[in-house]
């Protein structure tokens, strides 16, 4: 029997990584791509085939759909569409709005929302054609809130959010779920390279939870979105702690 698949982006480290391992623990065939850590991207695929799993890593930049498209032409000839697509790929860029250079914002607007467009656009054909399949975007509780000097980031999450939402009704007919998971404050590089030890720690003191969630518990929150029933789509679910 053939096994399940999954294609999760940014997944060289962090949620992606957590994810990727989740669901090659629960026997997926995975493949993760990622856009510069060579390294990174291979040391997550051997992990992920100690799961006695098949992994395909690709270095392809998620905001090129020239480049998502060769991945998922790679990807048809043998393994088909993905029956699971979770879009983790995104940067985050601290500092005033009007410091940003045109090019900067274009950067993160096309990291954090096109290539969730990107990739959504490529692998609904096949799902509806198979008339089943899971999506979960990566997204943020600034992309529902905002946050000061994360404009760029929080205008393209929650153009994420919003086209989740979107999405989901155009697909519910077919039987696709589409969901966002809005990540809170989650344990991971990208945040421990933005944010000091003093920062990190006065933003927990503002959670209700009193932590940041781990990467692991944002997998778990992903895997269950996953194994909802197709009726649950189109919700954009906090994972924050009690934040908002």
């Amino acid at each position: 029997m053939q096994h399940k698949t999954a294609l999760i982006t940014g997944a060289s480290r962090g949620i992606g990584r957590a994810i990727a391992l989740k669901l090659a623990a629960a026997g997926y065939d995975i493949t993760i791509t990622a856009s510069k850590s060579r390294d990174e991207l291979s040391d997550a695929a051997e992990e992920i085939r100690t799961m006695h799993v098949a992994c395909r890593p690709f270095l392809a930049d998620a905001s090129s759909y020239e480049a998502m498209r060769d991945v998922f032409g790679q990807l048809s000839c043998d393994w088909g569409t993905p029956d699971i697509l979770i879009n983790n790929a995104g940067i985050a860029s601290l500092g005033l709005f009007t410091d940003l250079e045109p090019s900067e914002y274009a950067h993160i607007i096309n990291v954090n929302l096109l290539s969730v467009l990107h990739c959504c656009h490529l692998a609904v054909p096949g799902m509806v054609r198979r008339g089943s399949g899971s999506i979960v975007n990566i997204s943020s509780v600034w992309g529902i809130c905002g946050a000061s000097c994360e404009a760029v980031y929080s205008a393209a999450k929650s153009g994420v959010n919003g086209f989740t939402r979107a999405l989901a009704k155009e697909l519910a007919p077919a039987g696709i779920a589409v969901n966002a998971l809005a990540c809170g404050v989650i344990d991971t590089e990208m945040n421990r390279a933005h944010l000091d030890k003093t920062e990190l720690a006065a933003l927990s003191d503002e959670i209700p939870a009193g932590r940041m969630a781990s990467c692991r518990e944002a997998a778990d929150a992903v895997w269950q979105l996953i194994n909802s029933p197709a009726y649950l789509t189109g919700q954009v679910i906090a994972f924050d702690g009690g934040f908002l």
